[in-house]
């Protein structure tokens, strides 16, 4: 198996735990807050593996890189709004709903993927998307 796949299942099993997790700690709390307050953890927790990788050294590389880290920068506030919308959604919807739903991001990065660079989708990838369409509705709709 390719390390991408491996990488991509845990992806999305740790992203299930997220919906499960904020679901359950969202019952009596603001839903930004508790975001920001995620956030947090989260970039303490990645510095943490920065460090821990001795890989500290790279962050004025990433600082000295203006362009690229505009777009490290546009991708955080892209990041940010998506789980503010999330857990708001959580927050008052049905996780079995709202996840599927935001899985239609995958949809919107392809069709993104190809205008902007180019990338080119098969037939067979084509009718994927348009299957994980169909059934993030229906499961959310349904």
């Amino acid at each position: 198996m390719s390390a991408w796949l491996i990488y991509a299942l845990l992806s999305a099993v740790t992203a299930a735990l997220v919906a499960i997790f904020g679901k359950i700690g969202l019952q009596h709390l603001d839903a930004n807050t508790a975001t920001a307050i995620r956030a947090v953890v989260m970039a303490l927790f990645l510095v943490g593996v920065v460090v821990v990788q001795g890989k500290w050294s790279l962050v004025a590389t990433v600082l000295a890189d203006k362009k690229a880290l505009l777009f490290v920068v546009l991708s955080g506030v892209a990041g940010a709004l998506s789980w503010l919308f999330y857990f708001m959604a959580i927050k008052s919807g049905n996780v079995s709903r709202v996840a599927p739903i935001d899985k239609l991001s995958v949809v919107f990065a392809v069709i993104l993927a190809v205008v902007l660079f180019g990338e080119k989708v098969s037939l067979v990838a084509a009718a994927g998307v348009a299957l994980i369409t169909a059934g993030a509705l229906m499961v959310a709709l349904g």
